[in-house]
Parts: structure tokens; C-alpha cells; sequence
């Protein structure tokens, strides 16, 4: 996309700042339309579940998102649909003028993510968007996410990840994360961010930052969970909603969900108060059950059954494991698993492979960490484990999709996000080296 490094020197706000301005971007107006969404697991599905909500308002609503799984366009949504290839690249090629301009006046290089969320900005701006969301990169403190302002934000969760950015604590990644959040403003902790209430009461107090906790102030009652659907009670405030149903699976989602309810009912109330109540509710219960998000949990195949799923940290993995488990039963699972290079392996296996008797351990060939190595960990997690290894995601693929039909087993890709779109990829008949993660 950009002829750019993925990073770029030091840290990027004051020259990203420059940029949106030669590309003549409204700030003020970015502000008022846009929430912003971080976290450690759960911003994808989050900001889906929010863009759908906008949509279902009747808002034209934009969604910046990453990384993409299939297309690069994928990232740059206005109402459900990606950005254009003509639109790409036009707006590419402008940015690449300011960006040379710009970078040759300050001596400094910009990274390619800066790039992207500046166009993620133009975009939505010339497309006119009335409501927008923002998902961070990693963090909030210096991610380009904050320039947006944003008066409402999230943190959907919090686990150990990109420690050597964030530092190597739970405090530490989530004060980050809240930073991405403008001074005056609220902030949604996801319900796993409860135990660090009192150094989130003491991180936020003098920027005035107000802040809201899942299970706490965001109520969640009455969830259910089956293979036909799930839904939950939700209150804010004065808002309560009955038997809300999610068009993404698992329990996590109940979180998320909350979160994005949230998010849009307290941006709505920033921005246009005194809207009407049945008109929101049946927004809120439209986009629910309308959002769609690939890779979570995701079924790709009946026969045999064939779900995926991108989590990519230990709390996450565990959690999407629950509720794979809950939807469509703890037995009979052949377990595809791969670890990225840099992740723990140790720690990714160990969460998934006690609860299987059938491991086939595989590498992706982006950043795919090498299979034997998977394969000893999964040995050590899970010693009574039938363990196998298979060089390629193709000889995965193949190698599953045959051992489960021969014994009537389900199969369960897990352990990255590399893994599982990859994974699907093949299964629907795809190289998966003409894939670009960016």
C-alpha cells in the first residue's frame, strides 16, 4: 500500500498532527463525530458491533479497522462497505505527496499505520460521515488514535501484550490505552479491567476523565448461549434494553457488545441529546443482531464443522475456548493450533491444549513459529494428547480435514490470527501466500 515501514521514527503525534492538516482535515469535526475503541482482545468485534448500531440509526457511519484479514481495503468501511480500489488509489497517492513533503522538512520517516489512519480520516471526511469509529493500533498514548480526540472510548479488555511497548504490567498497558481518551471525556473499561478500578480511579481523577465499568455502571444481566443464537439485558443510566441478541458468537461478546451500546448511547448523548428513546432502541437492537466480524468463532465449513477463531493472547484464547466449548460441545475436536513468532508459545499452547485429546500443531507462513517447537509445547501442556505436526497450513489443512471426516470429529484452528485466516484461506480454496498482513 505505502512504500513505508510499518513504524515509523520515534513517536508519531506531532508529525501526524502536520499531516492531517496539509491534507486539510477537519479536527474539530473528526472529534465530534468519533469514538475511538482500544484494548487487548475484543476491539474488532467491538467496533463492529458499534458501526452496526451507527448504520442501523440511520447514520453514515465510518469504521477503521485493523489489521485486514483478506483485503487491504477491508480496513477503510463506510456503511458496511469497504473503500474502492479507485478511491484507494487516489487517496494513497495524495498522501504520499504530503508524506514526502512533510517527512523531507522534518528529516523524520512517517510509519505505514500513520498513513492509513490519516487516510482512514480523509476518507471519512470526504464521504461526509455522520458518526465514525476508530480502532487503535496498539495502545492509546501514542497511537495515531489520539489525535482524533475523542470524547468517548473503550478499553475492551486488558492482557499482556506488546509489553516491550506498553511495559510489563497490567497498570502500565491499560493507562496507555487510556490515553487515548481526550481530557473532560468517559472512558469504558471492559469487565476484566474491574480489579484495576483503584489505579484507574487514580490514573484518570485530574484529567477529568470519567469512567464507566462493564458488570458495574453497564449492567449485563439474563445472558443465554446456544448454537442458535445468544442474547442479554443491558442498562445505562436510564437506558435498559431486554433480550438483546448478538449476531457474533460466544460469551465474550456479551462484553462487547455492552461496550459498543454503550459507546454509541453516550456519543449520541454528547452530540445529539434528547433523541428518541424507541427510535435508539430499535437501532441498538437492529445493529446487534445485524453485526457480522470474520475470524471469531467463526464457522467455515459444516462438514465436517470447521470454526476459527483469531484470538491471539492467553486470556483471550481461553475465553473463545469457553465458549466454543458452550456453543457446540466439548468433545470429539481435532485442535489446529500455531503460534506467531512473537508470542509465548508455552503460554499460548498451555490454554488450549489440555482440553483436547487430538493436536495437530502447524505454522503460518506469515510469522508462523515453527511447528516441532509447537508441538513439544503441546506435549508438555497435554502428555496423554495424540500430537501431531504438519509443516505447512496446507498440509494442516488437508491432514484435518480428512482425519475428522474418517473419525467423525469437529476442528477447532486456534492459537493466532495468522493461523486462522490462513487457515481459511486454503479451506476455501486460496494460496495462502498471495495473503499481505501488512
Amino acid at each position: 500500500m505505502f512504500d513505508l515501514p510499518k513504524y515509523g521514527d520515534g513517536i508519531c503525534l506531532a508529525r501526524l498532527a502536520e499531516l492531517l492538516d496539509v491534507l486539510a482535515v477537519d479536527r474539530a469535526r473528526l472529534q465530534r463525530i468519533s469514538v475511538v475503541v482500544t484494548g487487548s482482545n475484543g476491539k474488532g468485534s467491538t467496533a463492529a458491533f458499534c458501526a452496526a448500531v451507527g448504520r442501523a440509526y440511520g447514520l453514515r457511519t465510518g469504521l477503521f479497522t485493523s489489521p485486514h484479514l483478506i483485503r487491504l481495503n477491508e480496513r477503510f468501511q463506510v456503511d458496511g462497505d469497504d473503500i474502492g480500489d479507485d478511491d484507494l488509489a487516489r487517496l494513497i497517492s495524495r498522501i504520499e505527496t504530503a508524506i514526502a513533503k512533510i517527512s523531507a522538512r522534518r528529516g523524520e520517516r512517517f510509519g505505514g499505520f500513520e498513513a492509513m489512519f490519516a487516510l482512514a480520516c480523509l476518507y471519512f471526511q470526504e464521504r461526509a460521515c455522520d458518526f465514525a469509529i476508530f480502532e487503535a493500533g496498539i495502545g492509546g498514548r501514542y497511537d495515531p488514535v489520539r489525535l482524533v480526540g475523542a470524547l468517548v472510548t473503550c478499553v475492551t479488555s486488558v492482557d499482556y501484550e506488546h509489553v516491550e511497548l506498553l511495559g510489563g504490567s497490567l497498570e502500565l498497558i491499560v493507562s496507555d490505552k487510556s490515553d487515548a481518551c481526550a481530557c473532560g471525556g468517559t472512558i469504558i473499561y471492559g469487565e476484566n479491567c474491574l480489579s484495576l478500578r483503584p489505579h484507574l480511579a487514580e490514573y484518570n481523577r485530574y484529567r477529568e476523565v470519567k469512567t464507566l465499568f462493564v458488570r458495574d455502571q453497564i449492567a449485563i444481566a439474563g445472558e443465554s448461549i446456544s448454537a442458535s443464537g445468544q442474547r442479554f439485558d443491558f442498562q445505562l443510566d436510564g437506558d435498559e434494553f431486554r433480550a438483546l441478541e448478538t449476531g457474533l458468537p460466544g460469551a465474550f461478546q456479551f462484553n462487547n457488545a455492552a461496550i459498543a451500546v454503550a459507546l454509541f448511547l453516550l456519543w449520541l448523548r454528547r452530540v445529539r441529546p434528547g433523541e428518541d428513546a424507541a427510535a435508539i432502541e430499535t437501532a441498538v437492537r437492529g445493529g446487534l443482531r445485524a453485526a457480522r466480524w470474520p475470524g471469531r468463532l467463526e464457522v467455515i465449513r459444516q462438514h465436517p464443522l470447521t470454526v476459527i477463531d483469531v484470538g491471539h493472547t492467553p486470556d483471550g484464547i481461553r475465553r473463545s475456548l469457553a465458549s466454543l466449548q458452550a456453543i457446540h460441545g466439548a468433545r470429539d475436536w481435532i485442535l489446529v493450533v500455531g503460534v506467531s513468532l512473537d508470542k509465548k508459545p508455552e503460554e499460548i499452547v498451555g490454554a488450549l491444549a489440555p482440553s483436547f485429546d487430538a493436536i495437530l500443531c502447524t505454522a503460518a507462513h506469515h510469522k508462523g513459529a515453527d511447528s516441532v517447537q509447537i508441538a513439544a509445547a503441546a506435549r508438555r501442556a497435554n502428555p496423554g494428547a495424540s500430537v501431531e505436526s504438519a509443516g505447512t497450513i496446507e498440509e494442516a489443512v488437508a491432514i484435518s480435514q480428512r482425519r475428522a471426516v474418517a473419525e467423525s470429529r469437529k476442528i477447532y484452528v486456534a492459537g493466532g490470527l495468522f493461523l486462522a485466516i490462513e487457515y481459511a484461506f486454503v479451506a476455501r480454496g486460496g494460496d495462502a501466500r498471495d495473503l499481505n498482513f501488512f
